[in-house]
């Protein structure tokens, strides 16, 4: 009886969101939702229709209980104790493109890669960098993602997002406050949409653009492996890999995360690795650069969740 009571106490047992129920779930897996495969539960996980359903979702839920958002999860390493509170997840409301003229208004929860190929479906220049940014367009924002000489900062207008008291805002380019590999938002804003900017070009060069990242990428990264992406930032003037690989941490191994021999700034889950195994594993990387050079790399990969 206490345990049920202690239950029912919990805000999200409560009526007021019954309206949520269908999309409102409790102890999700979540080593099944990011690219690395490891990591806890989520204590709730919520998946909403639409902004507007996000907006309403948030207005009711107590400020005490922190919100974690989750795209495809690449980028990410969810700890081995999981996620206290509410795991939002961006699905097939948030997916969506739509094309007017030289701008294209992506969904959040839409996968970078895709926003290139419509893009080039309408000969529209200038995302073609967005084929080579493992994740979606709102991580991208959030991070101000990048690649192959371009990043979001280059061609973003504007940002809907919805606040963590359920207020949905529109954010310009210059709102944003862009830097490298990161951006002005605060930690409890979700982005829900961005309209960004592309020039008419020739379907032909585009899509040989675009094909010139993806033989560059396979030649280049552990992409068919189970890993993050980039791990850390390339520190002003350096470019990460190349400390890493002179600090001697080329195939580095702790349990079962390893340093990937074919780009040294991936981590790699090799079969059995957990959330643990990675993270101790790139703050050795990190010790042996910064004993090697002198330089502290900075995470770029974000790391979210209890440990335990």
């Amino acid at each position: 009886m206490g345990v049920a009571r202690a239950m029912t106490a919990h805000p999200l047992y409560g009526p007021a969101f019954n309206a949520f129920r269908e999309r409102l779930r409790e102890n999700v897996d979540l080593s099944r939702t990011n690219w690395f495969r490891v990591g806890g539960p989520a204590e709730w996980l919520f998946k909403p229709d639409d902004a507007k359903d996000l907006s309403a979702f948030l207005a009711l839920l107590p400020p005490e209980i922190p919100v974690t958002v989750l795209g495809v999860g690449s980028n990410l390493i969810v700890r081995d104790g999981g996620i206290v509170g509410v795991v939002i997840k961006l699905g097939r409301g948030f997916v969506g493109a739509e094309v007017n003229d030289t701008t294209i208004k992506a969904g959040a929860g839409a996968l970078d890669v895709n926003i290139a190929l419509v893009a080039c479906e309408h000969d529209l220049t200038g995302l073609e960098f967005l084929s080579g940014i493992p994740g979606t367009i709102g991580g991208a924002v959030r991070m101000n993602g990048g690649a192959y000489g371009s990043d979001i900062s280059q061609v973003l207008v504007e940002a809907e997002l919805v606040e963590r008291s359920g207020k949905i805002r529109r954010l310009s380019n210059k709102d944003l406050a862009f830097v490298y590999r990161n951006s002005g938002l605060s930690d409890g804003a979700i982005v829900t949409s961005a309209v960004l900017k592309a020039h008419a070009g020739d379907k032909t060069d585009i899509t040989r653009r675009m094909q010139e990242i993806t033989t560059a990428r396979e030649e280049t990264q552990p992409v068919r492996s189970r890993t993050g992406g980039s791990t850390f930032k390339n520190p002003e003037g350096h470019k990460a890999w190349e400390l890493i690989d002179r600090a001697g941490c080329r195939g580095l191994i702790v349990g079962g995360a390893q340093v990937s021999e074919k780009h040294c700034n991936f981590l790699i889950n090799i079969g059995n690795a957990t959330a643990r195994d990675l993270e101790a594993l790139g703050e050795e990387v990190r010790r042996r650069v910064h004993a090697q050079s002198g330089i502290t790399l900075e995470w770029e990969i974000k790391r979210i969740g209890k440990t335990v």
